[in-house]
């Protein structure tokens, strides 16, 4: 069974502003642009946006076993995975914006095939990212639709799709993007906020509407 047509649109709608809104990986990707060039920025994006697949596994595994071993222990890990959205937003809200700071030029270049295996390592055995999916992705599982796990592995797929075409944009343009950070940081304040507001929202669904 396919995701229908407004859970995935609802799903790319709070995926996108959750890629976009300042963080880790994302700053790293436009400061890399900047700093190596683009070629570099889009190489370590698309291995940031691959390294959630493994997280969809872990997620759809996870949460699949839980729901058909323990209904208390899905309920907990509703309401852990609710807090810690609560508490992400909390982060956002606290953000005064972001600034990118970019390497000097005369750094040493690697190659883009190692940048490439930075990005998707650091996803990859990033625990934060772990415990995300474990909160983000039951969001929009319809559980009346069955087959639960699959639900999240498409969910997955589809958030490692779209942060693979943010993130290698980001790359890309990692120059004009940068410094339309730079100029204000109440645009990266304003993402902060929106996101801050999305976790929030999402975190107290988690543990008041399961």
């Amino acid at each position: 069974m396919l995701l229908g047509m407004e859970q995935t649109l609802g799903f790319l709608a709070a995926a996108v502003l959750v890629t976009l809104s300042p963080g880790p990986d994302n700053l790293m990707v436009l400061s890399l642009g900047m700093a190596k060039g683009r070629r570099h920025g889009v190489a370590f994006g698309l291995g940031c946006a691959l390294g959630c697949l493994s997280h969809t596994v872990l997620a759809a595994l996870g949460i699949g076993a839980l729901l058909a071993a323990s209904p208390l222990a899905f309920a907990a890990l509703r309401i852990a995975g609710g807090a810690y959205l609560i508490w992400l937003g909390w982060q956002a809200w606290r953000s005064h914006g972001s600034r990118m700071r970019a390497a000097p030029r005369h750094t040493v270049r690697e190659s883009t095939g190692k940048l490439f295996a930075k990005g998707l390592l650091a996803n990859a055995i990033n625990p934060k990212v772990v415990l995300f999916f474990l909160a983000f992705l039951p969001q929009f599982v319809i559980s009346q639709h069955g087959q639960l796990a699959w639900q999240t592995a498409q969910l997955g797929l589809l958030f490692t799709a779209q942060a693979a075409i943010v993130f290698g944009l980001l790359g890309y343009f990692s120059g004009h993007a940068g410094r339309w950070l730079n100029t204000s940081p109440q645009r990266g304040m304003l993402l902060d906020r929106l996101a801050g507001s999305l976790f929030v929202l999402l975190g107290l669904k988690l543990i008041l509407l399961p």
